[in-house]
């Protein structure tokens, strides 16, 4: 479950990392507050809200299984583990 939250965290921080990439080659001031006004701050934030919400879309349109299939749960037979599987 951490590795979910922590990829759409990483994803909603790229706006504001390539900001500071062009701040950096820019050569401003990367933590500078006037390199970071309200509106730019807003607009790197509707942007990484549009990614999260793209890469959810995505995640949710290309992931899991196929439409129809049945999941078989996981068991245990003779004493091992037979892992769950989508047919």
């Amino acid at each position: 479950m951490i590795r979910p939250v922590l990829t759409e965290i990483a994803i909603f921080l790229i706006p504001f990392a390539v900001y500071a990439a062009f701040l950096l080659a820019s050569r401003s001031g990367v933590w500078v507050k006037s390199s970071w006004p309200l509106h730019v701050v807003g607009k790197l934030a509707v942007a990484a809200f549009v990614l999260v919400i793209i890469s959810l879309v995505l995640l949710a349109h290309f992931s899991g299984a196929p439409p129809g299939s049945t999941y078989t749960p996981a068991r245990v037979e003779d004493g091992k583990l037979i892992r769950g599987s989508e047919k």
